[in-house]
């Protein structure tokens, strides 16, 4: 029996009436997100500037009560630039950039690109040893700091390796109103960029394909966080991709973010959509379920990005007699739930589900441009999803040696081909590089890159989106380390030895933390609230494990050494199956708790909003 969403010919027939019209911005995108040319000009400065002829007087930026046209910002990020320049930033220097959802992120992140500075968006849920790793791993020669996050850098301040005199700092308010002032410590970004030139730098017209934008720090599969290097000609083809081709907005159009922009959904794909027609943006500064709907109105707001985690939090909301009175045409982001994806549509009156596909470091991509349901959508670049072994971890070669393809409607292996159109760029470290690429996959001499997922063909080149491999898993719309969290555990005095994994908990996306531990005491006799605050000041909210199962026995691993997490992950908190205490950390608590046959039921239930 085929797939209940396989994709016919007939089907692809009756999308094409609504394609045709959009016919000269699909041939834009298409040619934009196929350049390989080394020469021309091209960017994230260039394409704020082209936006800012287009439509000057137009709203660019919403922020609370903040409201600023493409002339104004453009202005502010070209300030910004002129002052870094004149403190000898140049073309291929990092700054650390670590503020939260606001226009003072978005400025800063302008005004290095258009000097050639190389942004590291520092996620801003990091802190301690983590914050640490991100901070120096990209040898930044400045660092923008919000108002909000200074404590958090203060902690671990004499551990960042930068010059005392080199950080700066954006007081948490309008600053283009009131600058603030700033600490002892810190230069007033404000202050000190108010004289400078708001005349576009001529260093935005020698720009090119390769050159890095910013920084995205993933997980990766192991360790801790990676510096993904995203470059200017990525930021361009994605930007012509979905601001032509997919998403398609207007002058007039408002694309609601609420998604954090130190990530590619945020500021690639729904900032590069709104700046390709001229359109505005209007941040949140962080994610209300409660609320969402409100400044969607509040904003005449026609588009939102999303993650599957953040629908299902809007689809769990009590329905209301004007959930459909929103003028939103057309959403864009990745994981919306198959088993809500029609009802959330119908309920909320979206005409098209830009579902997509990608990875910050990956070279491949998907998107829903034929806006069909339950499918990542079209790639137009070499990909194939090829058999995978799940118990030996590793993809299925044939007797020749070569990788077999996986069937259609099977679930496979995604991995991209990487040519000169579709480059893999790498991390800063290359041995992690070299980690991610598969070798004489098809043919001798040929290289792919590895995304880590489990996909289905579903024909005419669309694809599924089926499951996440490895050490990583995917929760509260982060990839989470296995192997980050449990080096931070191991760091515990009372823990001897820890595995995480990911657990599924119905009623959620992704999948919940939860760590094997053994402990250096009986487990009744240990600080469970220590350990939390622990956790709390060394991980980010998503990354602490939700469920612990404490053993007295050593961890089961492989020949190779490797944690051997299958029977963990199946058995996951089911008391019937661990034979050992589980331990359980409920939303909005301060401390692990142990878990009983009635708490399981009521989480299996969904009474904890976790």
């Amino acid at each position: 029996m085929s797939h209940p969403d396989i994709i016919t010919l007939p089907k692809v027939l009756s999308r094409v009436p609504s394609l045709m019209a959009n016919l000269p911005g699909l041939v834009k995108g298409s040619k934009m997100s196929k350049i390989t040319d080394t020469r021309s000009p091209l960017g994230m400065g260039l394409a704020i500037q082209r936006a800012t002829d287009m439509n000057p007087n137009g709203i660019a930026i919403m922020y609370q009560d903040t409201q600023l046209t493409y002339k104004q910002f453009n202005a502010w990020a070209n300030r910004i630039a002129d002052y870094l320049s004149s403190i000898g930033i140049k073309k291929g220097d990092a700054v650390a950039v670590d503020i939260e959802n606001r226009p003072e992120l978005l400025a800063a992140v302008t005004g290095c690109a258009k000097i050639g500075a190389v942004a590291a968006l520092i996620n801003t849920s990091q802190k301690g040893k983590v914050l640490v790793h991100s901070f120096n791993l990209v040898e930044p020669r400045a660092a923008i700091i919000g108002e909000e996050l200074r404590e958090t850098v203060e902690e671990v301040r004499d551990q960042l390796n930068l010059e005392n005199d080199r950080f700066y700092w954006f007081a948490d308010q309008d600053t283009l109103d009131d600058a603030g002032k700033a600490p002892s410590g810190y230069h007033n970004m404000a202050e000190v960029i108010r004289d400078c030139s708001s005349e576009n730098p001529e260093s935005a017209n020698r720009i090119f394909l390769r050159d890095p934008l910013f920084y995205i720090y993933t997980s990766g599969t192991t360790g801790l966080p990676k510096a993904v290097v995203f470059n200017h000609g990525r930021w361009w083809k994605a930007y012509g991709a979905f601001g032509f081709s997919a998403v398609r907005l207007k002058k007039h159009d408002r694309m609601y973010c609420t998604l954090p922009f130190y990530h590619a959904t945020g500021m690639v794909i729904c900032w590069g959509s709104a700046i390709a027609a001229g359109a505005g943006l209007v941040i949140a500064r962080r994610f209300s379920a409660s609320r969402f709907w409100d400044d969607i109105r509040r904003y005449e707001c026609t588009a939102f990005g999303y993650v599957g985690e953040l629908c299902r939090y809007l689809y769990e909301q009590p329905e209301k007699p004007n959930d459909r009175d929103n003028g939103v045409h057309v959403i864009v982001g990745n994981g919306l739930r198959p088993s809500i994806w029609k009802s959330f549509k119908e309920r909320f009156g979206i005409d098209r589900v830009v579902e997509l596909y990608a990875s910050s470091e990956g070279n491949v991509a998907f998107t829903n441009v034929f806006n069909f349901d339950n499918t990542v959508g079209f790639s137009p670049v070499s990909y194939a999803i090829v058999k995978y072994d799940k118990e030996k971890d590793e993809p299925v070669r044939g007797s020749d040696g070569f990788m077999i393809k996986a069937d259609k409607g099977e679930a496979g292996l995604l991995i991209g081909e990487i040519t000169d159109e579709t480059p893999f760029d790498g991390y800063t470290d290359k041995e992690k590089t070299e980690k991610a690429i598969l070798r004489d996959v098809f043919e001798k001499g040929d290289a792919w890159f590895n995304t880590g997922d489990m996909m289905r063909d579903i024909g005419f080149r669309h694809a599924q989106f089926v499951d996440r491999l490895g050490d990583t898993f995917r929760w509260k719309g982060e990839n989470v380390s296995t192997t980050e969290v449990e080096q931070i555990m191991d760091g515990h005095p009372g823990v001897v030895e820890s595995v995480v994994y990911g657990v599924q908990i119905p009623g959620t996306d992704g999948r919940a933390g939860m760590a094997q531990v053994r402990l250096d005491r009986p487990h009744k006799e240990f600080d469970f609230a220590d350990l939390t605050a622990y956790l709390k000041r060394e991980l980010p909210p998503y990354a602490i494990p939700v469920f612990l199962r404490v053993s007295m026995e050593a961890v089961e691993t492989t020949g190779t050494f490797k944690h051997q997490k299958n029977h963990l992950k199946e058995q996951a908190y089911d008391l019937n199956k661990t034979g050992e205490p589980v331990y359980v950390l409920l939303p909005r608590e301060d401390s692990y708790k142990l878990l009983t046959p009635e708490l399981q039921e009521e989480i299996d239930a969904g009474k904890h909003p976790f």
